[in-house]
């Protein structure tokens, strides 16, 4: 008999076994196998990870940064190497399909390699003579500790979002994966200290809500980053401010696609399908909506339904299947129970997955596409994040009616449309309150050389997460006047 592994936190570069008097279960979605214990870690523990990183960060940040790009490089190739080994283990604690976790990770290591121009892109600004022999400039410094707060859909991504910029620029930092999926992140750290980063400089705790609570009241971390729902997202920012930090707080969404009648119905078939039920609906790019516009209706509503009637549902490890299960038995209990109250409140169920016979796995966490006609716009299921895989079908008249739906909701993180015109297409990249905007796209996930973007309740903070916005996040500017003459005027 196969003992089941308990899990380690990482402090100050070393593997502590943590004195957590409670534990989880990781659980694979599909088979309901048991593949670990996790300790909740007590407030003791993350104190002692704050305590290492904010004596490391008195070195670390005087380390330049050409040299604390060196350990990236050394992680990406690292990455690369466990590459296939890191997919699998998101697959198994996750139960997305491989190929999504080969993407997940595909973008993780983007996020490296970005975060390795942190010499460029971590310069300052300086002018002189801004008055007779004064020389003014501007120039960026780290923060001191940070820390992540991670959710369970993304664990190997995610976080590479924002852990790599933070170091780079010369932070030292925290991760708290989520209780539901740590493998990842434990062996993605030790991948990291195999990159011989000083002791303190990265560190893990694992744990749930008193680990929360314990980073976003901790008075040596400076700045937290989080990815998960509206409500959770509104908690952690409002407790994290009112204890002085800094935050980047992603919350949940509810994304429109709009399908035009001039669209390429095979291919926006194809990829509203990708969108919806791709990773099982447990993404915060995944579309939850179909705004069908005129004669849009019967040609994109009869493709979507016959192609999430055929779409394959299984293990995610198993050859050819294109959707996995959802995290666990409280996440598809909720899922089926909102699809149960939207046929009660008038939709009709187009497509209904629930309870899914799926040979080989009758325990898994199952659910097939589901797809529910003639949703109220202004309805309660038209404006919940479902978190699963479930498609409103919603149909109006016009663009404009389509653009004033998308811009009524309360969240704001995508919105698609999918059209051959060019007018339409400008109209409404313009007019949409959205921060990540879809083109002919049905995921519109930033490259790592852009911000991730998400507007009204699907963000709180200023700087997101990636790029030129994570590398302001993570450093505060400081400017400099100074003068450098022997006469003294004050002539401005």
């Amino acid at each position: 008999m196969n003992t089941i592994p308990t899990l380690h936190n990482y402090i100050n570069g070393q593997w502590c076994a943590s004195t957590a008097t409670e534990y989880l279960e990781v659980i694979n979605p599909a088979t309901i196998e048991i593949l670990a214990k996790v300790p909740l870690s007590p407030a003791s523990e993350v104190n002692q990870a704050a305590d290492a990183a904010a004596s490391a960060f008195v070195t670390w940040r005087r380390t330049p940064p050409s040299e604390r790009v060196q350990y990236l490089f050394k992680l990406k190739n690292l990455l690369e190497e466990h590459f296939e080994d890191l997919a699998r283990t998101i697959t198994l604690e996750c139960g997305k399909t491989l190929a999504e976790s080969k993407g997940e990770m595909r973008r993780a290591i983007e996020n490296v390699e970005v975060a390795c121009g942190i010499p460029m892109m971590m310069q300052g600004t300086n002018l002189e003579d801004v008055a007779k022999g004064i020389d003014e400039m501007m120039i960026r410094q780290p923060l001191g500790v940070a820390a992540v707060i991670c959710p369970f859909n993304f664990p190997g991504m995610i976080p590479f979002w924002f852990l790599p910029y933070a170091i780079a620029c010369g932070n030292t930092y925290i991760v708290k994966p989520s209780e539901k999926v740590p493998l990842t992140m434990q062996k993605i750290f030790q991948l990291l200290e195999q990159t011989n980063l000083p002791k303190g400089v990265i560190n893990l705790i694992n744990g749930a809500k008193e680990a929360v609570d314990a980073i976003l009241d901790h008075p040596k971390i400076r700045a937290i980053s989080f990815v998960g729902s509206t409500p959770v997202a509104k908690y952690i920012y409002s407790r994290g401010a009112a204890n002085g930090k800094r935050l980047q707080c992603q919350g949940g969404a509810k994304n429109p696609i709009i399908v035009l009648p001039d669209a390429d119905m095979a291919m926006t078939t194809r990829i509203a399908a990708d969108s919806a039920f791709g990773c099982a609906g447990q993404r915060c790019l995944a579309a939850s909506i179909a705004v069908t516009v005129g004669e849009a209706r019967h040609t994109f509503t009869d493709a979507i339904a016959e192609t999430a009637k055929n779409r394959i549902v299984g293990n995610g490890l198993d050859q050819g299947v294109e959707m996995g299960p959802v995290i666990d038995v409280r996440s598809k209990t909720r899922i089926e129970s909102l699809i149960e109250k939207g046929a009660n409140q008038g939709a009709k169920l187009l497509v209904d997955g629930r309870s899914p016979q799926i040979t080989g796995y009758k325990n898994g966490n199952f659910i097939r596409p589901t797809i529910l006609q003639n949703v109220d716009p202004v309805g309660e299921i038209a404006r919940t994040e479902i978190f699963g895989p479930v498609l409103s079908l919603i149909h109006l008249n016009s663009i404009e009616e389509a653009i004033a739906l998308v811009n009524s909701g309360q969240y704001g993180n995508m919105a698609c449309l999918f059209t051959t015109s060019g007018a339409a297409a400008r109209k409404f990249r313009y007019e949409a309150e959205a921060g990540n905007i879809g083109i002919n796209i049905g995921v519109a996930a930033p490259m790592a050389f852009f911000p991730f973007s998400g507007w009204k309740e699907s963000f709180f903070g200023d700087l997101h997460g990636q790029s030129n916005h994570a590398v302001e996040f993570f450093t505060q500017t400081k400017v400099v006047v100074e003068r450098w003459r022997d006469e003294w005027a004050r002539q401005f």
